[in-house]
């Protein structure tokens, strides 16, 4: 299913919408076509790619933290682990839980199974590994799926 990029007035992204959510849009007027696919029309409209809003959007919970899921954890870490550069398709806890750890940005990252089995439930320093990347506190540009 095709989706259209939404920017804000001042062309910053803001999230992707369907083609039936973009036409609607656009019939209030609420948007404009920044992008259109060549020779394609949508009723009297032009098939757009991207739009752009008439009014500027403040959102103001874009400045704050994320909160902290699986997904957002797996986008931030770009689906890789974070010891190997593998695959991942596990979190695992840097301190883990069974020592007090918590679920939070900084002590958790993606990890493979492989990774995730061989530290088990040991800290990475007490499992002889290293990091290829660190675990951050993400901003929602780093989490939101904008442009993809």
């Amino acid at each position: 299913m095709e989706s259209v990029l939404v920017l804000n007035a001042g062309y910053e992204p803001l999230h992707r919408v369907s083609i039936q959510h973009a036409i609607r849009m656009l019939a209030r007027n609420v948007a404009i076509v920044e992008e259109a696919v060549e020779d394609r029309m949508f009723g009297h409209f032009p098939f757009p790619r991207v739009l752009r809003l008439v009014h500027y959007v403040h959102l103001k919970w874009r400045h704050k933290v994320p909160s902290w899921s699986r997904m957002r954890l797996l986008e931030r870490d770009k689906g890789r682990c974070a010891y190997c550069g593998a695959k991942a398709a596990t979190v695992d806890h840097i301190l883990p839980r069974c020592q007090g750890g918590e679920t939070t940005w900084l002590n958790t990252v993606a990890a493979c199974f492989k990774c995730n089995n061989k530290k088990g439930s040991r800290t990475a320093k007490q499992a002889g590994m290293t990091f290829v990347q660190e675990p951050f506190t993400p901003t929602w540009i780093d989490v939101g799926r904008l442009v993809k």
